[in-house]
């Protein structure tokens, strides 16, 4: 089975454990190497072609004035996901939901017929509706219940069984 991690993440100033604090690499990027080496995929990072600012404040600033315009940011790449039987999406909690990054990813790619995993890195938020909103936007695809991962403090065993579970029910 053909695997492809796809994930956004965000470096820079982030919430963790209650403080905002900086991170040279953003927790679901963490998680979708792991996720990757875990399941022999192949990872693709989703990344915009203008970054989201480091500062957090000024970060959640432009996520929420992207929530409330519906808005698609022009992504630096793209890939082909014809090959893959399955898409592990990765993303972090943003204002509820996937930051507007994956919806654009999500809009662009033909997902009919192909296992869709999310997983949604947060700090206690879970996935929001991001679930909702990822079916919306791929009606045709398998989508599987996502993941809520718990930042950078996640527990590399359960997720792993977690995926083995899913994969297997394939």
């Amino acid at each position: 089975m053909k695997i492809l991690v796809a994930y956004f993440s965000h470096k820079g100033m982030n919430y963790v454990d209650g403080k905002i604090i900086p991170l040279t690499v953003g927790n679901t990027e963490i998680i979708a190497k792991k996720i990757a080496e875990f399941t022999d995929g192949d990872l693709f990072e989703i990344r915009t072609v203008e970054p989201y600012p480091y500062d957090y404040k000024e970060c959640v600033k432009t996520a929420v004035s992207e929530l409330k315009a519906d808005a698609r940011p022009a992504l630096a790449d793209t890939v082909d996901v014809t090959p893959y039987e399955v898409v592990v999406l990765g993303y972090p909690n943003w204002c509820g939901t996937t930051p507007m990054p994956v919806k654009t990813f999500l809009s662009g790619a033909d997902l009919s017929g192909k296992i869709l995993i999310p997983f949604c890195s947060n700090e206690g938020s879970g996935m929001g509706v991001s679930e909702k909103d990822i079916a919306k936007l791929c009606p045709d695809a398998i989508l599987k219940k996502g993941i809520s991962v718990h930042g950078k403090n996640f527990d590399e065993t359960a997720l792993k069984n977690r995926l083995k579970t899913i994969l297997a029910d394939e």
